[in-house]
């Protein structure tokens, strides 16, 4: 009996530690690859702002005409024909779940532009198109953002 209890336990053991082990390594290079893949699309061309709502106010208007191209090197330029303005973005792991990701855009002028610096969470990504959200932590509000590509 005592065989058969030890053989049990060292089973069920056995059993809990490869369960725990492979699903750690599998979420970190699924996410790895998702940063991949994010990184990816967002390269691909240039974008537009089709959506932008700063908690419950509609500004996408801010953004009219105005192309968003995410470059290497973590260059992001939004340019309207007139107006040039430079800015970062990177796609990184959340620091609150290493399962998620942030979409990190970062700009220091104009003012309206710097409402979109911030460490979005991505709602969705297809090859057309990126949805962002971000859960203010301050309780000042939820702000969701939406890059389309552009047809070339």
């Amino acid at each position: 009996m005592k065989k058969k209890l030890i053989f049990g336990v060292f089973a069920m053991a056995l059993f809990f530690t490869t369960a725990c082990s492979s699903d750690d390594d599998s979420n970190s290079s699924s996410t790895n690859a998702t940063i991949q893949q994010v990184t990816n699309i967002a390269r691909s061309g240039s974008w537009r702002i089709t959506s932008y709502i700063d908690s419950g106010t509609i500004k996408t208007d801010n953004f009219t005409n105005y192309n968003f191209t995410f470059g290497a090197g973590d260059i992001l330029i939004a340019n309207n024909g007139t107006n040039n303005y430079q800015g970062v973005w990177s796609v990184t792991r959340d620091d609150d779940s290493a399962n998620d990701i942030d979409f990190n855009i970062s700009f220091t002028a104009p003012a309206t532009f710097a409402d979109l610096s911030d460490d979005w969470d991505i709602l969705e990504t297809t090859p057309t198109k990126i949805r962002l959200v971000d859960v203010s932590g301050g309780g000042s509000g939820t702000d969701y953002l939406t890059f389309e590509k552009n047809v070339e």
